[in-house]
């Protein structure tokens, strides 16, 4: 009985190994590590601390002039990286598309959820981070609409509504 048990347990970890190593093969997915890029900072002026864009404080930037967005904190979240609110920040400064990101001044949280301000004035607001990169698109679809001249924000909060309003802001002309 012992020698059965035994032959049935090797049996299983050689049908285990066999899977593993030769059927499993190029259907499985891999994960893929994506490098932490820097999305944000922390304060204002000769000394910053710079959020990756998993959320993590990467560093500090001292002396230097950084271009990236600005978040809503006075100091260093406790542990290595921001959490709540400020991390759905993060989460949708990362998935901006590469060229608003230079236009890209701060962001804040307020009644209608996370808002994103562009250097110009003009308001994104995104309410949460769910759907990002469509709430992004959405937004660029607004903003690329040459109907649209002047405003002040676009709400894609519903990416599939995108809602605008004031006149406080004129737009660049499409090139």
């Amino acid at each position: 009985m012992k020698r059965i048990a035994l032959a049935l347990a090797i049996v299983a970890v050689a049908a285990v190994a066999v899977y593993w190593f030769a059927l499993r093969g190029s259907s499985t997915p891999t994960a893929k590590a994506e490098p932490t890029r820097p999305v944000a900072q922390i304060g204002e002026g000769k000394q910053v601390l710079v959020v990756g864009s998993d959320g993590r404080v990467i560093g500090t930037a001292t002396g230097k002039k950084t271009h990236l967005p600005v978040l809503p904190l006075k100091e260093r979240p406790k542990g290595d990286r921001v959490k709540g609110h400020v991390r759905e920040q993060v989460r949708i400064l990362a998935a901006a598309p590469k060229a608003f990101r230079p236009y890209i001044a701060r962001t804040a949280y307020g009644k209608t959820g996370v808002d994103v301000e562009f250097t110009s004035g003009i308001e994104i607001r995104f309410g949460d981070d769910r759907g990002a990169e469509r709430k992004w698109k959405a937004a660029a679809a607004v903003l690329a609409d040459p109907s649209v001249t002047r405003l002040s924000y676009v709400n894609v909060a519903a990416p599939t509504r995108p809602a605008t309003g004031g006149e406080e802001h004129q737009l660049p002309p499409a090139s």
